[in-house]
């Protein structure tokens, strides 16, 4: 399959061009300063803002099916603009769309949130995502819009970097307590994500982890995965630091599941000290 994924050179972005080169996929991808080390890929510079050097590329390259894993949590502009001009631009050259949402859409009133549950944001963040979910629904019907929680890595992510300084002593603050999520192992995400490139289903999906974890848990699990003192993580409740954003917010998965043949493992199953061979 002809396959670009926008925003390449992320811990997303870099899983689904890992998973397409295995796949045999004739790969392009995007990034915004400097290209990824994977081999065999087209790595192609975009701005996800400029709508015609979008336009440009999907043009000219011509995929069968686009990722678009493009954001920044800060820039309303790349984050809605962006998915705006994505989708415009594979609905005039034709091919397949799906688009990374987040649970940042939810305010967390409900707590538990399935795929017909309308956004409701309270951030910054989680309003530009909602911006861009109704972008790419009303530009791109046949699309796929998929939601997905905290992506967890085998080292590479933010998650577990902030866990990893905070045991050492390097940073400060605190793992919440009542900030609860479904935390997602990229691999399971990308080939989750990828399943959905190639099938013909449209709409939301929810894709992300089995369990609901609360952050500081999910910082014990990552900290007794890679040999580190988890009694040594601080631990505090955003409702007490006065933190703005959703608290509580689990995404049910279980009918995006039963569509998908990868399995969406839980975060005590993924980071379990055998699970990433450590």
């Amino acid at each position: 399959m002809r396959t670009l994924i926008v925003g390449g050179t992320g811990l997303l972005g870099s899983e689904l061009v890992r998973q397409c080169s295995l796949a045999g996929h004739e790969i392009a991808a995007t990034y915004l300063t400097r290209p990824g080390q994977a081999a065999g890929v087209e790595w192609r510079p975009l701005d996800v803002r400029r709508r015609e050097d979008v336009e440009r590329l999907i043009g000219a390259f011509q995929p069968e099916a686009v990722i678009n894993a493009a954001f920044r949590q800060t820039d309303w502009t790349t984050t809605a603009t962006g998915a705006a001009n994505v989708a415009l631009a594979v609905s005039a050259a034709g091919g397949r769309l799906v688009h990374v949402s987040s649970d940042a859409v939810f305010s967390g009133a409900a707590i538990r949130y399935d795929e017909t549950c309308v956004p409701d944001p309270i951030s910054p963040y989680g309003a530009a995502k909602a911006a861009a979910e109704t972008a790419v629904n009303a530009i791109a019907p046949a699309a796929v819009t998929a939601r997905t929680s905290l992506i967890i890595g085998d080292g590479g992510s933010s998650h577990e970097s902030l866990v990893h300084a905070l045991a050492a002593g390097r940073a400060s603050g605190v793992l919440f307590t009542d900030d609860v999520r479904c935390p997602v192992q990229v691999s399971d995400l990308a080939a989750a994500l990828l399943e959905l490139a190639a099938s013909e289903y449209r709409g939301v999906h929810h894709v992300a982890g089995a369990d609901a974890v609360s952050r500081y848990e999910l910082g014990r699990l990552i900290a007794r995965r890679d040999g580190l003192d988890a009694d040594r993580l601080p631990s505090g409740r955003r409702a007490d630091a006065g933190v703005p954003g959703p608290v509580d917010v689990r995404l049910d998965c279980a009918t995006t599941q039963g569509r998908l043949r990868t399995r969406l493992r839980g975060a005590r199953e993924f980071l379990a000290p055998t699970a990433g061979g450590r």
